[in-house]
């Protein structure tokens, strides 16, 4: 038996060590309340945004130094192997895995690469607001000083300048992003609570314990 498989319990084994179960519930609360706060534009949205990231790029990392089921090598699997397995799920005879089958491995890899899409996103849209800002007040301070048809066609200018625009765009692709977080998430759960049902074990259960049925 592998040394990462240590019996903790007669009839279970250790798979999901300490740093993984941590990653997976401390990412399900930030994301949440990044959600929950996204229209607010509030220093919690941007404060829980980046420990999403700092989640997602410790997640990262040790999917290449960590332990045996916490490696991207261990549950990451050909397309070929991940339709295989959705068909047997279909069927109802999925094999079973100890640490996360083809599905979940799939659903593992889009989400960290949905959050790291949203972070960036979100990231653009911010560097563009503030970049706007700073137009918006040298635009002020022009118009301040200039006669009253100068003052017009620099504010026109500002009105059309390339940061509003940028931050528009980039703030529309950081919502949908994270719409395409949520639903994955959705499907996440889904797939947890089918994997659970067919192979009659407590998924959700294993990911706070670390154990699963041997």
């Amino acid at each position: 038996m592998n040394a990462h498989e240590t019996t903790s319990a007669p009839n279970e084994v250790k798979i999901w060590d300490p740093l993984v179960r941590i990653f997976h519930w401390s990412l399900v609360a930030t994301f949440a309340i990044a959600y929950l706060t996204g229209d607010e534009e509030s220093r919690l949205h941007e404060l829980a945004g980046y420990a999403v990231l700092g989640l997602v790029a410790m997640r990262i990392v040790w999917g290449f130094v960590g332990t045996r089921y916490a490696r991207f090598r261990d549950f990451v699997y050909r397309p070929s192997t991940v339709a295989a397995y959705a068909k047997s799920m279909l069927a109802g005879k999925p094999k079973r895995y100890l640490g996360h089958n083809p599905l979940g491995g799939a659903m593992i890899v889009a989400l960290l690469v949905a959050l790291l899409a949203t972070g960036a996103t979100g990231l653009a849209a911010q560097q563009a607001q503030e970049g706007s800002q700073t137009v918006a007040t040298i635009t002020a301070r022009v118009a301040a000083w200039t006669p009253d048809i100068v003052a017009r066609a620099v504010a026109d200018d500002d009105e059309d300048g390339h940061g509003g625009k940028q931050e528009g765009v980039w703030g529309e692709m950081h919502e949908f992003f994270a719409n395409l977080t949520l639903v994955l998430v959705g499907l996440h759960i889904g797939g947890v609570l089918l994997g659970s049902l067919a192979h009659r074990e407590n998924l959700v259960r294993a990911m706070f314990t670390g154990r699963k049925p041997v």
